[in-house]
């Protein structure tokens, strides 16, 4: 079978490997599309701080079972799914103590281990996640996203009932406004620089879209919110330049969530933190009850998936995935089309 391996920084070469052995407890998924996002491309610029070369990415995939293993019940071949990308120790205090997506010991498949970009790839059934008869492999590829969506907003007690403001409008930041919504948001408002981000936006129903860059943010928060502002601060870019604006446009005692990936550390003005009391949380991944949650909310048909699948690109072309994502052409969610 055909793997792509990310030997350095920008370098992908395509090779011919056996295809997984299969375990009692394995699952073998027919890998059909994979999603590229944010963290993938810091790895394709070498400033992950967490991944090191070669490495062979995929860790946001849908596909189909093509077998499973003798010990595994309640799955099938031809069953459409995605998968938990982590592999814990179960044994830390985080496993221990229901934590198991912050374990000391996390390994994430794509960054710490091998990923699935390749044409099977074999997962423990545990870590599988069944997606309703009909969806589409593209809709299972983008579960993964969705799933951190959810889990940043649950970082911040919730939506139902409070005024959200997502600072970025890329993939993540566009499903986490449709999560805010779809969970009982009172109002949500999207910031981004990007005109074509903006507009995936109002494509995908968010209500209100500012770009901070012709718009007063503090302004625009006071029209849209009123005097209280917002209730709930999700940073979704990973950028200096919207950490210092979440903490300086927060209203005392509110929270911001922190779920973009920083390649670099960023400066922030820690005293207005403490000063305004301001409740700054990380989320990193997500657990399975968000997956789970993420399939609820696509088989209701809360959530608009097709606006932000922007490009298809073959597997043999994988580089150009990640280059359709940093040339600014207009990308949003790009999908590799393994079969």
């Amino acid at each position: 079978m055909k793997q792509a391996v990310m030997t350095r920084p920008g370098a992908i070469e395509i090779n011919d490997v056996a295809r997984p052995d299969l375990d009692d407890h394995d699952v073998l998924i027919r890998v059909e599309r994979i999603g590229v996002c944010g963290s993938d491309v810091h790895v394709f610029h070498g400033l992950h701080p967490y991944t090191s070369y070669p490495v062979v990415q995929g860790h946001e995939v849908g596909g189909t079972i093509s077998q499973v293993g003798a010990a595994v019940s309640g799955l099938e071949a031809g069953d459409m799914v995605t998968f938990l990308p982590q592999i814990v120790c179960g044994s830390c205090y985080p496993c221990r103590h229901g934590m198991y997506h912050i374990c000391d010991h996390l390994k994430v498949m794509g960054f710490q281990a091998p990923g699935a970009a390749q044409e099977y790839f074999a997962v423990p059934a545990e870590s599988i996640v069944k997606l309703p008869s009909g969806a589409s492999a593209e809709e299972a590829a983008m579960i993964e996203p969705i799933a951190v969506a959810v889990h940043a907003l649950e970082r911040g007690g919730g939506a139902r009932g409070k005024k959200v403001l997502v600072l970025g409008g890329g993939p993540i930041g566009n499903l986490t406004a449709q999560v805010a919504r779809a969970t009982g948001a009172e109002s949500v408002m999207l910031t981004d620089i990007d005109p074509f981000r903006l507009q995936k936006a109002s494509d995908c129903g968010v209500a209100h879209v500012v770009n901070p860059a012709e718009a007063d943010l503090e302004r625009s928060l006071d029209r849209h919110f009123g005097p209280d502002r917002a209730d709930l601060i999700l940073e979704c870019v990973g950028a200096e330049a919207t950490m210092s604006q979440a903490i300086s446009v927060a209203r005392k005692g509110s929270t911001i969530v922190v779920v973009g990936v920083f390649g670099k550390k960023p400066a922030v003005d820690v005293g207005l933190v403490q000063d305004r009391e301001l409740n700054v949380v990380g989320s990193l991944m997500y657990q399975r009850d968000d997956f789970e949650v993420a399939v609820r909310l696509l088989a209701e048909g809360q959530l608009l998936l097709q606006p932000l699948i922007t490009h298809h690109v073959p597997f043999a072309r994988y580089l150009d995935a990640y280059e359709n994502v940093v040339s600014g052409n207009d990308a949003m969610k790009v999908m590799i089309d393994v079969s």
